[in-house]
């Protein structure tokens, strides 16, 4: 956790956190993208009824592959910088796709998504009407 730093430390302590912070936060970010560009030994794939009935009861592969190639991050729909969530459409419905983070078991959070060892990520895909 991020704290104000002390007046003792000055500058250079809030720097350092400042960089731990960001590089945590790049990480989980490439792990991130890394699953939903298709290494899904980092975590699991579903879909929720809607989307299902939507693509005729399988996830079909250009759904994934528009999950896949999705690059339109910017701070409107990524304001955490970790490209765990954005919106799409599909066969003319508006689709969301979350990323969360799980241990590897998946029974509870992951207590560091920056960690692989540590997490199992779950990539929902559901419609828009159903978040």
């Amino acid at each position: 956790m991020l704290k104000w730093p002390n007046t003792t430390h000055g500058q250079s302590r809030f720097k350092f956190m400042t960089t731990e912070f960001i590089q945590h936060t790049d990480q989980i970010r490439n792990l991130n993208d890394r699953f939903r560009k298709g290494d899904h030994s980092l975590g699991r794939v579903v879909a929720t009824r809607g989307v299902t009935a939507l693509c005729g009861g399988l996830i079909v592969n250009d759904l994934l592959a528009l999950i896949r190639d999705f690059d339109n991050f910017n701070e409107d729909n990524d304001p955490h910088g970790e490209h765990d969530f954005f919106s799409f459409t599909y066969k003319g419905k508006k689709l969301f796709a979350k990323i969360d983070y799980y241990d590897p078991s998946f029974s509870e959070g992951s207590s560091n998504p920056a960690d692989p060892a540590q997490t199992g990520r779950l990539l929902t895909i559901m419609l828009a009407e159903e978040y």
